[in-house]
């Protein structure tokens, strides 16, 4: 065994059903170069195998433990099948960007293949503005937004003459012809492993448990000599009690197999100027056109909640210049004002909201496990899982939450890759039974580029929703404005 999964890498395999796919993707859109003839698929192909080997979790497989008694972990795959990783499919005539978010919707839509390194890439040609497409998808479990910026630094160059990157130093990697028949996976632990782990993962939470205390003791009553904070955390938990039981809406559903799917993008340094203006964040601001959008795509169906909706908003736990390839994340809730018409008041709203889920979410910071172990998790955690989709208790039981709503940084330079000028980068990402929508928002350059990503019953027109971002948007800016 390579490495073994943390119990939250781990956890979005067992997350994942064939409703409920765990993977994470971005939208490329690409400016080819000038006079540029020939395949682009070709092109990039050849490019990206010269830089292959700087990604090692691209060459990586699972493998289980023994009788799947625990995680499992990753593994050298030395048979790296590129024809089934990196393909190529052309959009129909006219090449709208509509039917681009079809095929996006679609290829979404499928689970990768556990036997194999999960990853797949997709060169998408045929759009009638002449632009390359590349749609990439990576499973949760080897992946978070901060690794995949560690991942795009191996894709993408600052200047249109791509870089040169060293050779590979050992063929162990280098991509080969599928074997004829798969080859047979070993369990990547033993029992006396396996026990070793339990044991090990019981004694970290034992010698964990007095630093956790600690941390809690001083976020509410502050570190020796500094003011009691007990009083303004208290206040901060009473207010956010509303958020443990969000409103009824279509998207608290158990969710099908298939997606739909929208990308959108408007100005940030516009909506920098709106945060500045209100004395908001840009997670605040973003939030606050997500609200305004949702809130008029509800009210038109005749389906918006007098009471706020909750949106669940992912936080990195990952430290700066940290490029692990694994998953490091906690997350908050926050009131997203949609029973408040008014933008500017919406905004503010949504700022009082979020400082306190903040603070809440500071408070136990360090109590939040990023790792975990119990005899027989893989069986267990999908089973429950499928019983959970299976069931529909999605449909009936109260939620935290109603929308997932994420604001990953991006580079803020323009990027190159294989000498072509990427104009664009969305997101494409998770809905969950319960949450069938999700938001995320990634910056480049002075865009922020979204990507609406939901179970195609929840919401089948995207596209409007993603408009109607677009128009909250500019509503909010004029409002603050005035105001």
């Amino acid at each position: 065994m390579d490495q073994q999964l943390s119990g939250i890498d781990a956890a979005f395999l067992y997350l994942e059903t064939p409703e409920t796919p765990m993977h994470v993707a971005g939208l490329t859109y690409f400016e080819l170069p000038e006079g540029f003839d020939g395949s682009f698929y070709q092109h990039f192909r050849r490019f990206f195998e010269s830089r292959l080997h700087t990604i090692p979790i691209f060459a990586k497989r699972l493998a289980p433990s023994l009788y799947d008694l625990d995680h499992p972990g990753w593994v050298d795959d030395s048979n790296l099948d590129l024809d089934y990783h990196l393909r190529e499919t052309a959009l129909p005539a006219p090449g709208t960007e509509e039917q681009l978010e079809e095929v996006i919707a679609r290829l979404h839509a499928n689970t990768l293949d556990r036997s194999r390194p999960l990853w797949q890439f997709y060169v998408i040609t045929g759009l009638a503005s002449g632009q390359g497409v590349l749609y990439s998808k990576i499973h949760h479990a080897a992946i978070d937004g901060g690794a995949g910026m560690a991942i795009n630094k191996a894709l993408y160059d600052v200047t249109a003459i791509p870089r040169e990157v060293p050779p590979p130093t050992t063929t162990a990697n280098a991509a080969k012809p599928a074997p004829s028949t798969p080859t047979a996976v070993d369990p990547v632990k033993g029992v006396a492993d396996i026990m070793g782990n339990m044991m090990r993962q019981q004694l970290k939470m034992w010698q964990a448990a007095p630093d956790i205390l600690n941390s809690m003791t001083n976020a509410f009553l502050g570190k020796p000599g500094e003011t009691p904070k007990a009083l303004g955390t208290l206040q901060s938990l009473m207010g956010q009690l509303p958020t443990l039981s969000a409103p009824k809406t279509p998207f608290n559903a158990t969710i099908t197999r298939e997606r739909s799917y929208a990308a959108r993008t408007i100005s940030l340094s516009d909506a920098k100027a709106v945060g500045k203006a209100a004395g908001a964040k840009l997670n605040d601001v973003v939030l606050a056109i997500c609200g305004g959008a949702i809130r008029r795509y509800l009210q038109e169906k005749g389906q918006l909640p007098d009471k706020t909706l909750v949106a669940g908003v992912p936080i990195s736990l990952r430290e700066p210049g940290d490029t692990r390839q694994n998953n490091q994340v906690s997350g908050m809730l926050c009131q997203i004002a949609t029973d408040i018409a008014d933008p500017a008041e919406r905004l503010r709203a949504i700022v009082k909201s979020s400082s306190e889920a903040k603070q809440i979410a500071g408070t136990f910071r360090d109590a939040v496990p990023q790792d975990f172990a119990f005899v027989g998790a893989p069986i267990l955690l999908q089973l429950m899982m499928l019983v959970y989709g299976r069931s529909g208790l999605a449909d009936h039981l109260p939620m935290p939450m109603n929308v997932t709503i994420s604001n990953v940084p991006g580079p803020p330079m323009p990027l190159y890759c294989a000498g072509a000028k990427v104009t664009a980068l969305h997101p494409v990402s998770i809905p969950a039974h319960g949450a069938a929508l999700n938001i995320t928002v990634q910056s480049y350059m002075d865009a922020l580029n979204f990507g609406i990503t939901a179970d195609r019953r929840a919401v089948p027109d995207a596209g409007r929703l993603g408009d109607y971002l677009v128009e909250a948007a500019a509503e909010l800016t004029k409002a603050v404005a005035t105001h």
